[in-house]
């Protein structure tokens, strides 16, 4: 996968509008602050567009498909018009398929729903859960989850050799995200989509968290499928996409029986049922589709694209040289990585998502007092990608350990980290007063106390008063 190196050239823009930018919170201390929203990489914040495109919309809101009224016409050719314009921002093939799902997860599954029995799934132990885990929840599916890589020829090279050694050498499916959601760090998709269709397997993208910070070139790349959310391509909660090769999806039994999926359905005399189902998406979108969430996920393809990646991707590198540069400069901190670094790499090679552990400060701990001192927002734990996470602190990735509350676990040690993550929508002072704030709780420690409830560590408000 290449970013273009004009990217970081480009003069870095200011943020797009979001939702909630002046919010206020209050502190321990009394005093109230704007909210610096740090975890983007959990759920970004709705693009301020995108949220007027769909009230704008609202008062139009119809039933989808087959309705006669002009609101359904309407609602109809907007749910259409959003899936062509999905596929465009993802420079889909003139083919594929676009299928509105519930999120990067449901996407998944759906597809491990769709493999042909006795497809082997390839999945390196570095991804994100939704990613990592669906492929076996089929019995008549095999999973090889591969060792996590310290390089990106070294993932290829793995990939290459595990395809190769695989019996029988039936239908093949490999799984990989685009970039790292505890690490940031960029994956080379192109070269695994290569090494994928030399040994006769296919590829699907987890662009979760990539979509929103680069282009994505579904057919540039030669990925069979891409997955990816609304809610982290800053577009509210409930619609994800999955997008790509037809022919599996429309040799699948659908992914859920009901109206919409159905084309006919006829009484038997024996008194079944036989049904005729849709070829197409609609195979898989059985219900009423999510028309809001399309609607919206298709809103936000359209304002980052007139916003320019190339401003964007600009604007979000100086943001993570800020806080990289100010992580290194605080004694007992040590920022997470997978892949060595590579010295002189004209392009980014990562987005703005940065894992850390701070010595001798538990993540919860760190995470409530950024929080409830600070009003910086961040996250805490092992981000569902326990496996990476272990590995990153040098457990083994079976070995037991928890996240969350600050006592240690029975029977293994604690094993968490925090993480940070903006992106479009983050001004340099909110990166800024992060830095700040990391560097004077770790100087000065927590101003305020702080107590386990619900398995978290959580600031002890009466103190305030």
């Amino acid at each position: 996968m290449s970013v273009s190196t004009a990217a970081t050239e480009s003069p870095v823009c200011a943020p797009l509008p979001v939702l909630g930018r002046d919010v206020r919170v209050p502190l321990v201390t009394g005093e109230e602050v704007v909210y610096a929203a740090l975890d983007y990489a959990a759920s970004a914040p709705a693009l301020q567009r995108v949220w007027d495109e769909v009230a704008a919309y609202a008062p139009y809101y119809g039933s989808v498909h087959r309705g006669a009224g002009y609101l359904s016409q309407l609602s109809t050719d907007l749910f259409e018009a959003s899936r062509r314009e999905v596929a465009d921002f993802l420079g889909c093939r003139a083919d594929d398929q676009v299928v509105f799902t519930r999120s990067t997860t449901d996407s998944l599954n759906l597809l491990a729903a769709a493999l042909p029995v006795g497809t082997r799934a390839f999945v390196f132990e570095t991804e994100h859960h939704a990613a990592l885990l669906p492929w076996g929840r089929r019995a008549d599916l095999a999973v090889t989850c591969l060792p996590a890589p310290r390089s990106h020829r070294e993932a290829v090279e793995t990939l290459e050799r595990a395809l190769a050694a695989r019996e029988p050498h039936g239908p093949a499916l490999v799984c990989v995200t685009g970039a790292s959601n505890v690490t940031g760090e960029l994956w080379p998709v192109r070269e695994l989509a290569a090494a994928a269709h030399a040994h006769g397997a296919r590829i699907v993208l987890d662009a979760a968290q990539l979509a929103p910070h680069h282009p994505v070139d579904t057919a540039g790349w030669d990925v069979d499928w891409v997955a990816f959310s609304g809610h982290k391509l800053y577009a509210p909660f409930g619609a994800g996409v999955l997008a790509g090769r037809a022919d599996w999806l429309r040799d699948a039994e659908p992914y859920l029986a009901g109206g919409g999926a159905s084309r006919s359905v006829t009484r038997r005399a024996d008194g079944g049922v036989d049904v005729e189902w849709h070829t197409g998406a609609a195979r898989h979108e059985a219900g009423s589709p999510n028309v809001i969430g399309a609607y919206a996920i298709a809103a936000a393809c359209r304002a980052l694209t007139e916003a320019g990646f190339r401003n964007l991707v600009a604007h979000e590198q100086d943001l993570i040289d800020r806080v990289r540069k100010g992580l290194a400069e605080v004694p007992g901190v040590r920022v997470l990585s997978l892949f060595d670094e590579e010295p002189g790499s004209a392009t980014p090679s990562r987005v703005g998502v940065i894992s850390f552990v701070v010595e001798g400060w538990n993540s919860s701990h760190f995470a409530a007092a950024l929080s409830a001192e600070y009003g910086i927002g961040v996250r805490d734990g092992l981000f569902c990608a326990h496996p990476l996470v272990r590995t990153l602190l040098g457990a083994d990735p079976g070995e037991p350990g928890e996240c969350g509350a600050p006592d240690a676990p029975a029977g293994g040690r604690r094993l968490d980290a925090i993480r940070v993550s903006f992106g479009a929508g983050t001004p340099r002072e909110h990166v800024e007063r992060f830095t700040a704030a990391v560097r004077e709780l770790v100087r000065d420690g927590a101003r305020g106390s702080y107590r386990t409830e619900n398995g978290r560590c959580v600031p002890d408000w009466a103190e305030r008063d």
